[in-house]
């Protein structure tokens, strides 16, 4: 019951200020349940496995003040997957309570601005730092911001320490180790954004250092190892004409000491308008891989806190969880979004997957991968359904594990997903 209080309590907290009339107090909410078919979604199923099937819901309250001088935002989240918990349980079972934002942000004056507390950190378009809003628990970051911003030029200073919990003695070296693992958590974090926009084009540069605990072989702590990555991301557009480029380095350590050397993340977009209604769009992305040929090190780079669902097929066979230290990956795409009438939409996407290396059998087509989504807005609400169809090759099964013979016939992976954002309470009203 201990844990309910607490969730009351913060509820509670959020609606405290109800009566007040101040203009830019807001209170609004998300409700989002997901239903998903998964018969091959992350890996290939084996034909001896059931699909899987299941509901979960994202619900969201949030509350957000703003004066002159500072903005406050609070948001609280559940994630709740249907029939997870037993009838009459007076707790909640997955403990998936929790603050998924809370910060301060107060300015400074002359452009300067400092944001201050867990915050989602989301850049350009999310390939390195997103908030993954597909996923129902999404990303954020416990972290203190520096930002200077005038007309079209944005710099942004990013440092974060994370701990397990709060130590009085937290200046004993031991009282320091952080135990979160897996991932790519990170025990500490800098980061340096700079955004210049012209007319038609705009340049981002990205520099991320992120330090990560070490370990022994008797599970003590055995300092940090950093790796960094830096890059730029790059956007012309010329009237129905787009272009979208990314070029990053990860170099350091991993985990582990690790050592990273040479790895590399390219891509390139095209988008072409053709009428009001057909939007088409090609490109490639190759990322680099592990060869395996020295201990010790490798030439894998790994997209970190990006929203890795949005790139490499809908399917996340690569980059989400997984794929961490392999052979890369070359995906070339083309993909289509028909405007089918004033609120709806459909998008279709054919993906080509080839491993930026061969594997130990000298194959490197991976396979191809269908994705399609169908949005639809109404009146307060929308909903999107999707449905993708992988078609593996043989470096597919010899990458994931499972013999051809015993992968079921059809990978597949189908959902639907509901999404209303009520608007609780405005002072402006």
């Amino acid at each position: 019951m201990k844990f309910i209080n607490k969730k009351g309590f913060l509820v509670c907290l959020c609606f405290l200020g109800m009566h007040l009339s101040f203009a830019q107090f807001v209170v609004d909410g998300q409700f989002r349940p997901r239903t998903e078919y998964r018969n091959g979604f992350g890996s290939l199923i084996s034909d001896a496995s059931d699909p899987g099937f299941a509901t979960a819901t994202r619900v969201r309250l949030n509350t957000g003040y703003q004066n002159e001088t500072y903005k406050f935002y609070l948001s609280l989240q559940d994630v709740l997957v249907w029939g997870e918990n037993r009838q009459l349980r007076p707790d909640d079972e997955n403990n998936s309570f929790a603050v998924f934002e809370a910060w301060a942000q107060l300015e400074l004056g002359s452009g300067w601005s400092t944001k201050l507390g867990r915050q989602v950190l989301s850049y350009d378009d999310q390939r390195i730092l997103g908030e993954v809003d597909w996923t129902q628990q999404a990303r954020n970051h416990d972290a203190a911001l520096i930002r200077y911003s005038k007309v079209n030029f944005v710099i942004d200073a990013a440092f974060a320490f994370n701990q397990d919990y709060d130590n009085p003695s937290g200046f004993q070296s031991e009282s320091n180790v952080y135990n979160t693992k897996g991932f790519f958590s990170y025990k500490t974090m800098q980061m340096l954004y700079l955004n210049q926009k012209w007319e038609s084009f705009a340049a981002s540069l990205l520099l991320l250092n992120n330090g990560f605990q070490n370990f022994d072989g008797n599970d003590a702590a055995n300092g940090l190892s950093n790796l960094q990555t830096l890059g730029t991301h790059l956007t012309y557009k010329n009237g129905s004409f787009g272009l979208t480029a990314n070029a990053f380095l990860q170099t350091g350590e991993r985990r582990g000491e690790l050592q990273v050397k040479g790895a590399y993340l390219i891509g390139l977009d095209a988008s072409y308008k053709a009428s009001n209604a057909i939007g088409l769009g090609a490109g490639f992305e190759i990322i680099s891989g592990n060869d395996g040929q020295t201990a010790g090190e490798t030439g894998a780079f790994f997209p970190l806190y990006g929203t890795n669902h949005k790139f490499n097929g809908f399917m996340d066979y690569f980059y989400v969880g997984n794929h961490a230290n392999s052979i890369g990956l070359f995906d070339i795409h083309v993909s289509t979004n028909i405007k089918l009438g004033e609120k709806s939409s459909l998008l279709a996407k054919v993906l080509n997957f080839r491993g930026e290396q061969d594997l130990p059998s000298g194959e490197n087509f991976l396979g191809t991968e269908v994705d399609l989504v169908f949005a639809q807005k109404f009146k307060g609400y929308a909903l999107k359904i999707g449905y993708s169809h992988l078609f593996p090759s043989d470096g597919m099964y010899e990458l994931k594990g499972v013999a051809e013979s015993d992968a079921a016939s059809t990978q597949n992976w189908a959902w639907a997903m509901l999404i209303i954002k009520p608007k609780l309470f405005s002072s402006d009203k």
